[in-house]
Formats: C-alpha cells, sequence, structure tokens
C-alpha cells in the first residue's frame, strides 16, 4: 500500500506537501483543481515501469496510453523548463525485504517500508534524472548528476559505504528510466548488486495498480469471448464481461466477509446490484452451445421479464466494472478510479461507498479515486459513525486552484465521521441557493398583493 506522496512542479502543483495515502483515498474539488493531475502521476510512473524503453525516462504516453501527458513543457509547473519535477512516495512492502551483505560488510537489514524519491529536469532537449534515491531501514541508497554534466553520475549511500571493484575508477552513466541503477553499477562495485531489490519491489508495487477512467464503454447486445483472462477492465471498462467469464472459469474465490461461503466474480456483483436496487438479478449467459457469443441478461424486479443490458437505465452498465474492478483484481491491488458514481442516481453513489467499504476489509485492496460525490462523502461519513469503518482507514483531501497554482487540504476527520474543517463552497453553495431561493418567493409574493 502506498503510505504518502509528494509532488513539485509537476502540472498545477508547485508543492502538494506531504499527503497520507490511506486504505482508501478520495479527492474531492471543482473542475480543475489539479485532482485528475494526481491520478495522472501514478498512471505516469506506472506507464514509464512498463515501458521497454530503457533510454527514456518518462514514458509520458500516446493514445493509447492511460495517460497522454504531451510533453514535458505541457507537464512541467507554469510550463517552466528551467523548473525541477520532484516526487517523493514512500510504500509497505507484501513481504518482508532482507538483504544480506557480502562477507566483511555491514549486518543484513531487514523491513517492509520503502521510500523513492526522484528529480527530473529538461536539459539539452530531453528529459534527465538529477537525482533518485531509496530510503530502507535506516539507510538511503541513490545517485546523482555530477555538478554542471547531466551524462556522468556519482553513487552515494547514507550509513553506507560501496566497494569500489578494481580497475579505472570510472563515472556512471545515466540511470535507466527515471529509477533504475544502470547495469554498470554492479560492475564498478563489489557490493551493489542489491540496488536490484529495490528497483524490483518499486515495480511490484505498480504492477499492482489499476486503473479505471471516467468514460465506460456502452453496453452491448452480445460480446465476443474467446476464453483469454484479461489484466483488468481497461480503462473504459470495455473487458468486464471478459473478465467476469474469465474468473467464472476459476471458480468462487471472493470472501464476502468472516465465515461466510466465498462467490464467484458474477454472483458478487449480481449481489451488490441487487443491494443497490439496481436490478433484481444478472448473469452473463453464452448466445448458444459452443458459441464465443455471449449476452448479458438482467431482470429489473422480481415480477418484470428478462431483458438484456442495453435494454435497462444507463447507470447498470456504468456501475459494473466499478464493482467488478474492485473483486476481479488479486488481493493487495491499487485501484485508481476516476469519478466513479457517473451517472448514478444519488443512493446508488451512496451505496458506491459501501462496496468501496467491502471490498478493502475483505480483500485488502487500496482505492484512490477523485469525486464530486457529495452522497458517495455522507455514506462514509455514516459508516464512521456506525463504526464499520474507521476514521484513519480514509485521508479525504479537498483540492482548489487559485491563479494556476492548486493547494489540497486534508479533511479533518474525528471519530465520528464528523469533518471539522468542511471547506467552503464544498459542494456548491446550498445554503446560498436556499437563502436566494427565500427571497425570490418573498419578492414574488409581494408582487402578487
Amino acid at each position: 500500500m502506498i503510505t504518502s506522496l509528494r509532488l513539485k512542479h509537476f502540472k498545477s502543483w508547485k508543492d502538494t506537501g506531504e499527503m497520507r495515502l490511506a486504505p482508501l483515498t478520495a479527492l474531492f474539488g471543482s473542475n480543475s483543481s489539479g485532482k485528475t493531475s494526481l491520478l495522472q502521476w501514478m498512471l505516469l510512473l506506472k506507464q514509464t515501469i512498463e515501458s521497454s524503453d530503457r533510454n527514456q525516462a518518462l514514458h509520458l504516453g500516446d493514445d493509447r496510453s492511460a495517460a497522454d501527458m504531451g510533453t514535458f513543457q505541457d507537464l512541467i509547473f507554469q510550463h517552466n523548463e528551467q523548473n525541477c519535477m520532484q516526487w517523493d512516495m514512500s510504500w509497505n512492502l507484501l513481504e518482508p525485504l532482507s538483504i544480506d551483505f557480502p562477507e566483511h560488510q555491514p549486518p543484513a537489514i531487514t523491513g517492509q517500508k520503502m521510500s523513492y524519491e526522484a528529480e527530473l529536469q529538461w536539459k539539452t532537449n530531453k528529459i534527465v534524472v538529477n537525482k533518485l534515491e531509496y530510503r530502507f531501514s535506516d539507510k538511503s541508497f541513490g545517485m546523482k548528476a555530477e555538478a554542471g554534466n547531466n551524462a556522468e553520475y556519482d553513487l552515494y549511500a547514507d550509513n553506507f559505504s560501496f566497494v569500489r571493484s578494481r580497475g579505472r575508477a570510472w563515472r556512471l552513466p545515466q540511470p535507466v528510466k527515471c529509477y533504475g541503477f544502470p547495469d554498470h553499477v554492479r560492475a564498478y562495485y563489489q557490493n551493489a548488486a542489491f540496488l536490484s531489490d529495490f528497483e524490483l519491489e518499486l515495480e511490484k508495487l505498480f504492477s499492482r495498480i489499476y486503473y479505471l477512467g471516467p468514460l465506460r464503454d456502452h453496453p452491448k447486445r452480445q460480446y465476443t469471448w474467446a476464453g483469454s483472462k484479461p489484466g483488468d477492465m481497461g480503462s473504459r471498462g470495455e473487458r468486464v464481461v471478459d473478465a467476469i467469464l474469465a474468473a467464472g472459469e476459476s471458480g468462487p474465490y471472493i470472501s464476502p466477509g468472516h465465515r461466510r461461503k466465498r462467490l464467484t466474480l458474477e454472483v458478487r456483483i449480481a449481489t451488490w446490484l441487487k443491494q443497490l436496487q439496481l436490478v433484481d438479478s444478472f448473469e452473463v449467459r453464452r448466445v448458444a452451445e459452443g458459441s464465443k457469443l455471449f449476452q448479458v441478461w438482467v431482470r429489473r424486479s422480481s415480477d418484470s421479464p428478462e431483458v438484456l443490458l442495453t435494454d435497462v437505465g444507463f447507470g447498470v452498465s456504468q456501475i459494473l466494472p466499478v464493482i467488478a474492478l474492485c473483486y476481479y483484481v488479486p488481493e493487495h491491488s491499487i485501484i485508481i478510479l476516476e469519478q466513479p458514481e457517473i451517472h448514478l442516481h444519488p443512493r446508488v453513489q451512496a451505496g458506491l461507498a459501501d462496496v468501496f467499504v467491502d471490498a478493502i476489509q475483505n480483500r485488502h485492496v487500496q482505492i484512490i479515486l477523485e469525486s464530486h460525490s457529495e452522497h458517495l462523502l455522507r455514506r462514509l461519513q455514516r459508516r464512521m459513525a456506525e463504526e464499520t469503518f474507521e476514521a484513519h482507514q480514509a485521508a479525504l483531501y479537498f483540492c482548489k486552484n487559485e491563479k494556476g497554482t492548486s493547494s489540497l487540504e486534508q479533511l479533518k476527520i474525528d471519530a465520528f465521521g464528523r469533518i471539522e474543517n468542511w471547506p467552503p463552497d464544498f459542494f456548491g453553495d446550498e445554503f446560498g441557493d436556499i437563502a436566494e431561493m427565500s427571497k425570490a418567493i418573498l419578492q414574488r409574493k409581494k408582487r402578487a398583493s
């Protein structure tokens, strides 16, 4: 789980300050306040890690990427190429990591928390890594560009000494992407092989990140499935039926709670759709024996006829990939959601909070989302008051943008779910609208009399 994050000079963020991330992290705020940018940074780093180009410090994306960031000038704060983009993040490892050093070196170190930071800048018509660093146990390990030279780097460590191999003391070349030590490190130093463990842990972390965007596919009258197992729902939820069918091949694996019978993904989705009062039944069915074509059938109520997914309200198809993703991904995954409440009735928006709470508690996933839904927030507050979801399990933020610079305010929530620092016009000026409406009514009555 990612536990903290700080960004500097990224898009509209001059400095986010240190953000605490929790099992449920939610970003609220007006349009263009910077909420989406924080999610885009995670997607940017994920697609960079997954890129095959080792020499590209950042993979800025294209029309096939989850995040198409344009150029470096587009994403650097105030489009000023002199600014250095920086980030610092920390996370908990799934398993303790132990590093054994060669004989006559410091004793082994073990831990389950790690941090990674980097600084990048535009130099000589390309993105250059000025510095990268990992922190583990009580030690720091990194490399930084030699002063005035972005082609040669020095390796450094805090509370640790690297031992040079015999031979000429060559300088190190640029890092691999924005997070990896070049292969030369292992050749130039006798005791640097363990640095690969840090890179691997970062790669493992981002391999567990799954993303669903705000614009989702329209439902279809039939779907084709050839038996493959998709890695996720797709950024538009376009592979949700494939995922449901693939998960069905594995049989029941989803625990709905302690000592409760495990369910298939399809049954878990059907249970939630019914609980949210969207449909009474849900089933993915093969068109004919041996066919690769499938249809999604639903029943709006117990006494209504079965119809295809295309013939019911649009909200069902929009929430379907959100629910499916929460239960399809492996346990301990990180799910990034943009506006999960889009096209949903307020009652269902509130119920979506219960879906997230259940997935966090029973599947141990981390959910990071941006939303405009007051109903979702209110349900979270209610669950905290009812003690079914603890306040410390949530990190809620309000984003705003003034004169092109975004700022972040963490909402202070007490044990009863009350927000102590409710920002002005958090979800619009509701009381202002009521007051103006009352004035208008009085004026109309005066004119009528």
